[in-house]
């Protein structure tokens, strides 16, 4: 008698996994400082400067317990470590909100600027996350597969080069767009519109990509692992 398995197959579990690790940082980094500073400011009456300042702390450390759990150099912990400690302390000395509200643009324009460097030079920096979603979490014969079009085809590169100049567009985009609101709008308002800009980013990113990068190259790698009789 047949039973049926209950479990994911392990592509499909792999996939959940990069995507739950993919939206923890998001939710340190994003939406607990966002909540943190509405209560810090609307339930305890603290400052808007002394408030960013202490909601800019968890994601520092976090940073630093990611630096220290991998024992090496992170470049994106690195990073936004630098970015909040610098923040921080210019912000100390001029007791200016707009600055640490601005210092949150500098992580997503260092990485779009970065990512767009990264394929003038013909490495795309965008294609550590993007194989293991090709190749369903690792699947060996998709990686191959994978391995031999990075080679041989110049189509499936150029796509792979799309995918890195879309994101890091998007991360300019929106570290710019932060830098306006930041000296232009109200910083009650700013805290959460930082984190709705950032959303928009990442959504667009993946909405062109699909057609450009992502659909063309999944369906370069399948025909690659079952090719045409």
């Amino acid at each position: 008698m047949q039973t049926t398995a209950t479990t994911a197959p392990a592509p499909v579990a792999g996939e959940r996994r990069a995507l739950a690790q993919s939206l923890t940082p998001l939710l340190v980094d994003a939406a607990v400082p966002m909540a943190g500073y509405y209560v810090l400011t609307d339930g305890f009456g603290m400052g808007t400067v002394a408030a960013l300042a202490w909601t800019s702390v968890l994601p520092a450390l976090r940073s630093v317990w990611s630096l220290v759990k991998d024992r090496r150099l992170n470049a994106l912990a690195t990073l936004m470590l630098v970015v909040n400690a610098v923040g921080l302390a210019l912000s100390a000395v001029t007791g200016d909100a707009r600055l640490m509200l601005a210092k949150d643009s500098a992580g997503s324009g260092a990485i779009g600027a970065a990512v767009l460097v990264s394929v003038l030079a013909g490495r795309p920096m965008m294609t550590a996350g993007l194989k293991p979603w090709i190749t369903k979490g690792g699947d060996l014969s998709k990686t191959a597969a994978w391995e031999r079009l990075s080679r041989e085809s110049a189509r499936f590169r150029r796509a792979e080069r799309r995918f890195s100049l879309v994101w890091g567009l998007a991360l300019l985009a929106e570290s710019t767009s932060r830098v306006v609101a930041a000296y232009t709008l109200p910083a009650h308002t700013v805290v959460w519109l930082g984190n709705v800009l950032a959303g928009a980013a990442v959504l667009t990113a993946i909405v062109i990509t699909g057609p450009v990068a992502v659909d063309p190259m999944e369906k370069m790698v399948e025909a690659e692992v079952t090719p045409s009789a």
